[in-house]
Formats: C-alpha cells, structure tokens, sequence
C-alpha cells in the first residue's frame, strides 16, 4: 500500500510558477513509476508528467513540455511538479499517482486526494 498526499497548490497569476509536491508513504516509493495528471471542471482527467523509478526518464504532454518539469527524490518520496510560465488553461485540480510508467491513468495503482491549482489571467 502507498499513500499519497498533495500539497503546494493555489492561486497564482498567468507567467507564474507553482511547485506542486507529492509525498508518499512506505517504503516500496522506489519501485513505483509516478505521474502527475490533472482534471479541470467537466472534463476528463487527463495526463501531464511521469517519471520512472530512479528518475531517469520522464514524459510530459506536450500542453506543458518546456513548462513543467517533473522530479523526484526517492530518499524523501516525494514528486514533485515544478510549473513556469503558468496559463489560465492549466487550472485543474492535480493528482499524483503510483503505479506503472504511462501516460494512461488506468495503469496506475495509487492516488493522491488532489490540489487545486488555479490560475488567473
């Protein structure tokens, strides 16, 4: 069992940055790939960010590619999702999850309760 708790979600003005966090307990947050996705109002979660379990590979959709930057810190397990140049587009509530490295939701195990990230233009 993993659980995931979000955290660094808000408010915050177009062209500005948000670092969201992820944080999970036990001790298997290793052998996990994580990913970040996101769900605005009336539309279906969708993918954003995923990196394998070392962190050595990492993909991004290609609404956020050169914007968002995912990493993570298996000492700590902790994800995080560090966002620039924020639009009013990318407000949704984020999830972060564990489970097998994919874009698709249906591959992942585990979810965080979400946090809202609003951005205002």
């Amino acid at each position: 069992q993993v659980q995931l708790v979000e955290s660094g979600g808000g408010l915050v003005q177009a062209g500005g940055s948000l670092r969201l966090s992820c944080a999970a307990s036990g001790r298997t947050f290793s052998t996990y790939g994580m990913g970040w996705f996101r769900q605005a109002p009336g539309k279906e979660r969708e993918f954003v960010a995923a990196t394998s379990r070392s962190g050595a590979i990492t993909y991004y959709a290609d609404s956020v590619k050169g914007r968002f930057t995912i990493s993570r810190d298996n000492a700590k397990n902790t994800v995080y999702l560090q966002m620039n140049s924020l639009k009013p587009e990318d407000t949704a509530v984020y999830y972060c999850a564990a489970g097998v490295l994919t874009t698709t939701p249906g591959t992942y195990d585990y979810w965080g309760q979400g946090t809202q990230v609003t951005v205002s233009s």
